[in-house]
């Protein structure tokens, strides 16, 4: 029972090493319980202490899971969200290389509402996160599409997000189709949401040739 407890506040003090990105903690808790990463699974907690670094921008702290457990960075939580997902919203850019570095194909996993990395970071305006997404993956733009025909591009322009949708524009300036790509409610194009939200996007998309 003791020994079941104790395992219990070492688990308590993992996730509050991850929140303050304390990486001795960390060291002293693996080198007390090589196995302790393992037993996060044993847990009610949907996130991991991964989830919780790349939220937070914690690199040292991130680099160090990686190091330990790499499959970390595959785990989803209750949204079915990667630690990507959430160092992409934020904007933790050199977290997000770090777990592009691991495993690139966390790029292409979809949460509960089918939204990859590259959306979140759209959305947020986090530019050089997009940046680094779509090098590592750049099918990522047209392969991901949400069950209401919204491209990542829509949701620049839902968004307000010029800058995001300028980059993106750029790696498929060569793709008519995917640029003019209808949502489902509606069937507007970029263009037409953007004129619809009165948005100050119109100007660019109409210089646009496509």
């Amino acid at each position: 029972m003791a020994q079941i407890r104790q395992e219990g506040n070492d688990m308590i003090e993992l996730y509050k090493a991850a929140g303050n990105g304390c990486k001795t903690t960390l060291d002293r808790l693996i080198l007390k319980d090589p196995h302790l990463l393992n037993k996060i699974s044993l847990t009610s907690l949907s996130e991991t202490p991964l989830h919780i670094s790349a939220l937070i921008g914690h690199l040292e702290f991130s680099k160090a899971l990686l190091l330990l457990k790499p499959q970390l960075s595959r785990e989803l939580d209750s949204h079915r969200r990667c630690p990507l997902h959430l160092a992409s919203a934020e904007g933790h850019t050199e977290i997000v290389q770090v777990l592009l570095d691991e495993n690139s194909d966390v790029c292409l996993v979809s949460d509960q509402d089918g939204r990859i990395p590259l959306h979140y970071a759209a959305m947020r305006g986090r530019v050089e996160v997009v940046r680094k997404l779509i090098i590592a993956q750049p099918n990522s733009i047209t392969q991901v599409v949400l069950d209401g025909g919204e491209t990542v591009l829509h949701l620049c322009v839902k968004y307000n997000q010029l800058d995001s949708l300028k980059l993106l524009v750029e790696f498929v300036s060569n793709e008519a189709g995917f640029l003019n790509s209808k949502d489902h409610e509606g069937g507007n194009t970029v263009l037409h949401l953007a004129v619809m939200l009165q948005s100050r996007i119109v100007k660019y998309l109409l210089s646009v040739s496509k």
